[in-house]
């Protein structure tokens, strides 16, 4: 390259760098209003006490530090400019800088890589040509760590100027979810304008991925050879980096024979900078899953573009259409014929497989009959196929289905009816090629879903079952609307989702187990909300503490138990209720004979009604004695006290209150602190828990937010590999509490674990409860598919 040229590319890719920085500099303000209005949201909601006082805490101070971290922000992103290649500076290697690092960058890092994550996920295909296009402008093979267009770039110094603005740590971490709503369509709007001008000014308008691709195995060009490490080569299909586990179904000799490597792919899922490591810090193995899952998709966007070139007009089942710089291609229409192609075939295998199953026989013949009928359609389809995109398209599918009816987990009266939605599958990828480039696609996601489901059940629990004849209707509605696309998938995945939280209940054993679960976390939220009304109403009061400490620790307790059990306004209810304001009247002074003769004459009603909402809670014998005690010498105290009595007034309006406590409680209470274990249970609610596994949080056991976040992204009808008390289970996650705080899990010898949202983030984090599967039923079958076309690229044509 000429000197003249090299100035001329270096100035392009600085361009492209000042364009994306301008566009993304611009969303800085606005993303300040978002976070300024969920805030505002927040603060005027109705909660317990401590959130309700942090939400304004928040929000006052980012009133007040808000223009200085927009002007923080704006100034220090036009800055970033300067460093790395494009101004003139590059990083020292991460391997040469060796530095102890504080656990507050730690956290600070965590937080930005949250943010990173979002926007890589968001923008892999766009961000994958931009770096390509630079790394081209600019002869280099990776973008430097400190790269403006680096999504850890960004994030990163949000988080920074954030801390500097001097709001805390804390606040990101509640608003980093408006954070990253609002940002991450402005970025990959950014990289999407960045490949078009570039592309308008004709650097690489169809990416050719030659000069990316090497020979793993040979002597003389190999990835040493060109100046990069090994490891950031990855073969196709693997779609991991080294060491990854092996994709299910895969033989040994693939992951470890010579084959091509594509370092745009590692580079694209997998950050490089220093923001990446934290990701994987504070990321759940979920979160790798699913970058994992993502990287096969690039794979096989890449895999697919290399082979059928730049066919105008064409929607590439990579995910995008040719000369658009890696977008994702609008819906579009194809072929008549080749539609009513895949109508004939989708009804002629329709009317087999009702021949294979009704017909009888042996399984595994059944089944090799069933893949030789889908593959001579394939073959059939692809000579029909009307261009090179939609031959790749049915090539593709077809692999994908071929892994999952290959997959014997799946009972076969499950894998026959999985088998009829590979045309309808067929369909949909051809009219939307966005099913090739998101693992959110409803198609996926229903396949995936009804696949982690069955694949726990053993034949005889599914065959003839409730949940194989919902298979078969949700089947049955997809192949009633093939012209719906991709709705007919998504409306058929809410009606399972909402069967699956039927049928995995619908036993008596665990609706018993629920209903006892509900009862307690309802009854600890409950008791929690009493507590908070309780501390308003005796704010003001002049009441020994005592007192205020039995009507807080104990009574509220008390008053949550008999609202369960009874009712908000049961007659016992309304008794207790009515204590709690008696109780405060006769502790307080009495300055005058006439109280303390009406408290001689009630203190023996009073003292009896305390011990029967003991008892209700469990409190008796010795315990119960010294909260009797405590309270007699309490008002013997108030006989001799000299101070200002509680005005009649405040005692009835206090009352009043009681009465109506529901009025004033909401469901926001938090549930952090469940007394949770079998005895409790027994002893609160009056029921049999030997039927459950209690597995509760360990006392004073701090665990971190992403860990709980962690929880909340468990499927029920996934199963799961657990490991308690030195005895490994397979259980399925069956219900979850309806504030998120107990997890229900059912193991196929009728034994219940309910685990609460603390202990089972521990359990996650430590390996005792793991996913029985890594990977989705699509992402793996997509693994295999690519694993095929490596070993045999000329399948995908031909």
């Amino acid at each position: 390259m000429s000197t003249a040229r090299s100035a001329s590319s270096l100035q392009l890719a600085r361009e492209a760098r000042e364009r994306f920085v301008a566009a993304t500099e611009g969303a800085i303000a606005p993303l300040a209003q978002a976070i300024r209005d969920r805030l505002t949201a927040v603060a005027s909601d109705v909660g317990s006490a401590r959130t309700m006082q942090e939400s304004r805490d928040d929000l006052v101070a980012f009133q007040g530090h808000a223009s200085q971290w927009v002007s923080l922000a704006q100034t220090g992103w036009r800055k970033a400019l300067g460093t790395g290649p494009a101004g003139g500076t590059s990083s020292a290697p991460a391997a040469l800088r060796l530095e102890l690092i504080g656990d507050e960058v730690v956290e600070s890092n965590i937080l930005a890589s949250r943010l990173a994550q979002t926007i890589h996920d968001k923008a892999s295909f766009e961000l994958s040509d931009l770096r390509l296009r630079i790394q081209h402008l600019e002869g280099t093979h990776e973008l430097d760590a400190r790269d403006v267009l680096k999504p850890e770039t960004l994030a990163k110094l949000l988080v920074e100027q954030w801390l500097a603005a001097g709001l805390s740590r804390e606040a990101w971490g509640r608003v980093q979810g408006t954070a990253q709503q609002a940002l991450a369509d402005v970025v990959v709007k950014a990289y999407e304008s960045a490949n078009a001008f570039l592309i308008a000014q004709g650097v690489m308008p169809e990416i050719d991925l030659k000069s990316f691709v090497r020979r793993t195995g040979d002597s003389g060009g190999g990835p040493s050879s060109m100046g990069m490490p090994v490891s950031s080569s990855m073969p196709i299909g693997q779609g991991s980096s080294a060491g990854a586990a092996m994709p299910h179904g895969q033989q040994p000799s693939q992951q470890q024979r010579p084959g091509f490597a594509f370092q745009a792919s590692h580079a694209a899922s997998v950050p490089s900078s220093g923001p990446a490591s934290s990701s994987m810090m504070g990321s759940s193995p979920l979160a790798f899953a699913r970058q994992r899952a993502q990287t096969a998709l690039l794979s096989l966007k890449r895999f697919v573009a290399a082979r059928i070139g730049g066919e105008a007009g064409a929607s590439q089942p990579g995910g995008g259409t040719t000369g658009t710089g890696g977008g994702v291609a609008a819906p579009r229409v194809f072929s008549r014929t080749f539609a009513g192609a895949i109508a004939d075939a989708e009804v002629a295998y329709r009317m087999a497989a009702t021949q294979y199953i009704d017909g009888g026989g042996e399984q595994a013949t059944l089944i090799q009959q069933t893949a030789v009928d889908l593959r001579r359609r394939t073959a059939e389809l692809k000579k029909r196929a009307p261009t090179t995109a939609d031959k790749a398209t049915v090539e593709i599918v077809a692999l994908m289905f071929q892994a999952i009816l290959a997959e014997e987990r799946i009972p076969f009266s499950a894998r026959v009816w999985f088998a009829r939605l590979q045309m309808p599958v067929l369909r949909v990828a051809i009219a939307e090629p966005e099913f090739f480039g998101t693992l959110q696609h409803p198609a996926r996601m229903l396949i995936d879903r009804m696949g982690s489901c069955v694949m726990g059940f053993d034949a005889a629990a599914i065959t003839g079952s409730a949940l194989e004849n919902e298979i078969k209707r949700v089947v049955q509605v997809i192949e009633q609307y093939p012209e719906t696309g991709q709705r007919v998938f998504k409306l058929v995945f809410d009606e399972f989702v909402a069967f699956l939280s039927r049928y995995l209940t619908q036993s008596d054993a665990t609706q018993r187990v629920m209903s006892v679960a509900q009862q307690v976390e309802q009854k600890e939220t409950m008791a929690i909300q009493y507590t908070i009304e309780l501390r308003k109403m005796l704010n003001d009061m002049p009441v020994r503490d005592e007192i205020r400490e039995f009507l807080f620790k104990v009574w509220a307790e008390v008053l949550a138990i008999a609202a369960l059990r009874y009712g908000a306004q049961g007659e016992h209810t309304v008794m207790l209720k009515r204590v709690a304001s008696e109780l405060v009247w006769a502790a307080s002074a009495k300055p005058n004979r006439a109280d303390r003769a009406r408290v001689i004459q009630d203190l023996p009603q009073l003292l009896q009604r305390l011990r029967q909402g003991m008892d209700l809670l469990g409190i008796v014998g010795e315990p119960q004695e010294g909260h009797i005690k405590t309270i007699g010498a309490t008002l013997t105290d108030a006989f001799m006290s000299k101070t200002e009595a509680i005005p009649q007034a405040k005692i009835e309006a206090m009352a009043e209150r009681l009465a109506h406590l529901e009025d004033f409680v909401t469901d926001d209470g938090s549930a952090s602190s469940l007394p949770l274990d079998a005895q409790s249970i027994e002893l609160l609610l009056g029921v049999d828990a030997t039927a459950i596994e209690v597995i509760s949080d360990t006392a004073g056991v701090k665990v971190a937010e992403d860990m709980l976040a962690w929880t909340h992204e468990l499927q029920v009808g996934n199963w799961f590999m657990l490991d308690h008390n030195d005895r490994v289970t397979q259980v399925q996650f069956v219900w979850r509490s309806d504030r998120k705080q107990l997890h229900l899990f059912a193991s196929a010898d009728g034994r219940s674990f309910l685990i609460q949202a603390g202990r089972l983030a521990m359990y996650l984090q430590a390996g005792l409860l793991v996913p029985a599967e890594e990977e989705t039923l699509t992402a793996r079958a997509t693994r295999e598919a690519l694993a095929k076309l490596d070993a045999n690229p000329e399948r995908l044509l031909n």
